[in-house]
Protein backbone atom coordinates (compact mmCIF):
# COMPACT_ATOMS: atom_id res chain seq x y z
CA UNK A 1 0.00 0.00 0.00
CA UNK A 2 3.17 2.76 0.74
CA UNK A 3 4.30 1.91 -2.50
CA UNK A 4 1.08 2.34 -4.57
CA UNK A 5 0.87 5.59 -2.22
CA UNK A 6 4.15 6.87 -3.04
CA UNK A 7 3.66 6.04 -6.57
CA UNK A 8 0.86 8.26 -6.61
CA UNK A 9 2.27 11.57 -4.83
CA UNK A 10 5.34 11.22 -7.13
CA UNK A 11 3.30 11.29 -10.35
CA UNK A 12 1.17 13.90 -9.23
CA UNK A 13 4.37 15.69 -8.54
CA UNK A 14 5.47 15.03 -12.12
CA UNK A 15 2.46 16.35 -13.45
CA UNK A 16 2.69 19.48 -11.12
CA UNK A 17 6.16 19.96 -12.83
CA UNK A 18 4.55 19.59 -16.57
CA UNK A 19 2.28 22.42 -15.68
CA UNK A 20 4.42 24.61 -14.37
CA UNK A 21 7.09 24.08 -17.31
CA UNK A 22 3.87 24.37 -19.50
CA UNK A 23 3.27 27.20 -17.99
CA UNK A 24 6.41 28.86 -18.00
CA UNK A 25 7.01 28.33 -21.80
CA UNK A 26 3.17 29.67 -22.49
CA UNK A 27 4.47 33.09 -20.46
CA UNK A 28 7.32 33.21 -22.41
CA UNK A 29 5.90 32.96 -25.59
CA UNK A 30 2.70 35.53 -24.90
CA UNK A 31 5.29 38.13 -23.31
CA UNK A 32 7.86 37.97 -26.82
CA UNK A 33 5.11 37.94 -29.42
CA UNK A 34 3.59 40.81 -27.29
CA UNK A 35 7.04 42.89 -28.01
CA UNK A 36 7.43 41.90 -30.92
CA UNK A 37 4.05 42.63 -32.53
CA UNK A 38 4.77 46.12 -30.57
CA UNK A 39 7.40 46.91 -32.64
CA UNK A 40 5.81 45.99 -35.88
CA UNK A 41 2.99 48.38 -35.26
CA UNK A 42 2.77 51.92 -36.88
CA UNK A 43 3.58 54.61 -34.23
CA UNK A 44 2.20 58.31 -33.91
CA UNK A 45 5.51 59.71 -33.03
CA UNK A 46 6.95 58.45 -35.93
CA UNK A 47 4.54 59.52 -38.07
CA UNK A 48 5.08 62.94 -36.93
CA UNK A 49 8.69 62.15 -37.45
CA UNK A 50 8.06 61.28 -41.29
CA UNK A 51 5.81 64.39 -41.91
CA UNK A 52 8.28 66.74 -40.51
CA UNK A 53 11.10 65.25 -42.60
CA UNK A 54 9.55 64.33 -45.89
CA UNK A 55 5.88 66.29 -45.98
CA UNK A 56 6.30 69.80 -43.87
CA UNK A 57 8.01 71.84 -46.14
CA UNK A 58 6.36 70.71 -49.69
CA UNK A 59 3.15 71.32 -47.68
CA UNK A 60 3.74 74.64 -46.73
CA UNK A 61 1.73 73.81 -43.19
CA UNK A 62 2.20 72.25 -40.29
CA UNK A 63 1.71 69.04 -38.86
CA UNK A 64 -1.51 69.94 -36.83
CA UNK A 65 -2.88 72.06 -40.11
CA UNK A 66 -2.00 68.76 -42.41
CA UNK A 67 -3.97 66.52 -39.40
CA UNK A 68 -6.89 68.93 -39.18
CA UNK A 69 -7.76 68.44 -42.60
CA UNK A 70 -9.94 65.86 -41.79
CA UNK A 71 -11.41 63.96 -38.93
CA UNK A 72 -10.56 60.79 -37.10
CA UNK A 73 -13.48 58.93 -39.39
CA UNK A 74 -12.54 60.38 -42.43
CA UNK A 75 -9.11 59.80 -42.19
CA UNK A 76 -9.78 56.29 -41.56
CA UNK A 77 -12.36 56.12 -44.52
CA UNK A 78 -9.32 56.86 -46.40
CA UNK A 79 -6.84 54.69 -44.97
CA UNK A 80 -9.07 51.83 -45.01
CA UNK A 81 -9.91 52.68 -49.14
CA UNK A 82 -5.84 52.61 -50.04
CA UNK A 83 -6.43 56.36 -50.66
CA UNK A 84 -4.14 58.04 -48.06
CA UNK A 85 -1.21 58.69 -50.14
CA UNK A 86 -3.60 60.27 -52.69
CA UNK A 87 -4.94 62.69 -50.24
CA UNK A 88 -1.18 63.54 -49.15
CA UNK A 89 -0.23 64.63 -52.45
CA UNK A 90 -3.86 66.72 -53.01
CA UNK A 91 -3.04 68.37 -49.58
CA UNK A 92 0.96 68.25 -50.50
CA UNK A 93 0.93 69.77 -53.98
CA UNK A 94 1.51 66.39 -55.75
CA UNK A 95 4.02 65.02 -52.99
CA UNK A 96 3.78 62.04 -51.51
CA UNK A 97 5.67 59.23 -49.35
CA UNK A 98 6.37 55.65 -49.56
CA UNK A 99 3.88 53.30 -49.51
CA UNK A 100 6.12 52.28 -45.83
CA UNK A 101 5.48 55.03 -43.88
CA UNK A 102 1.65 55.07 -44.84
CA UNK A 103 1.06 53.28 -41.51
CA UNK A 104 2.82 55.92 -39.62
CA UNK A 105 1.52 58.92 -41.53
CA UNK A 106 -2.21 57.30 -40.86
CA UNK A 107 -1.34 57.32 -36.78
CA UNK A 108 -0.41 60.71 -36.93
CA UNK A 109 -3.08 62.35 -39.14
CA UNK A 110 -5.88 60.16 -37.18
CA UNK A 111 -4.43 61.08 -33.42
CA UNK A 112 -4.31 64.68 -34.72
CA UNK A 113 -7.31 65.03 -36.75
CA UNK A 114 -10.16 68.15 -36.24
CA UNK A 115 -12.09 66.11 -33.52
CA UNK A 116 -9.77 64.20 -31.60
CA UNK A 117 -8.69 67.36 -29.10
CA UNK A 118 -5.47 66.50 -29.67
CA UNK A 119 -2.45 69.17 -30.85
CA UNK A 120 0.87 67.33 -31.84
CA UNK A 121 3.91 69.40 -30.04
CA UNK A 122 5.70 70.00 -33.56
Amino acid sequence: MNTQLKSIILDDNKKDNRVKNLLKITISIVLSLGIISTQLFSDVAKGQKIYTKKLKVKCGISGSSFAGKHSQDQWEEIYDAGKLNDEIKKICHGHGVDSKSLPHIYDFVYEYANDSGNVPSI
